[in-house]
């Protein structure tokens, strides 16, 4: 059984679109793409996609009650929500500075949560 999927690139700002085409459900053919890096994405979409996950974690005596964090790599798409939802459970505690890990290991995946900004204790 023959099936395709089109999709747009998300890697550059170019955004360009390409399709992918599979044969007894294996990828047959991937086109339309203009550079390495769109077939690349095309062919882990299809087969495994991944996400980065940007969400917040609340923060005890801190000049903000919400701190933004990012994983420092991507996750599987379907770990996403998983993950989000173990770190609306965390508090910090301010001061904290960019880049620091905030959670390590999110779900046993390998991938550690960190802050993405600075963020002073109240005063």
């Amino acid at each position: 059984m023959n099936s395709s999927r089109k999709l747009s690139c998300i890697v550059c700002p170019i955004s360009c679109s390409g399709e992918v085409v599979f044969e007894n459900g294996q990828i047959k053919d991937v086109s339309g793409f203009n550079c390495k890096r769109g077939v690349e994405y095309a062919n882990t979409e299809v087969t495994n996609p991944m996400r980065m996950l940007t969400t917040t974690v609340k923060v005890d005596d801190g000049e903000l009650a919400l701190l933004p964090v990012v994983s420092k790599a991507v996750l599987p798409k379907g770990k996403i929500l998983p993950a989000a939802r173990c770190l609306a459970s965390i508090k910090v505690t301010a001061p904290i500075k960019e880049g620091d890990i905030i959670y390590r290991d999110i779900l046993g995946l390998g991938v550690d949560i960190i802050a993405a900004r600075d963020l002073a204790k109240r005063n």
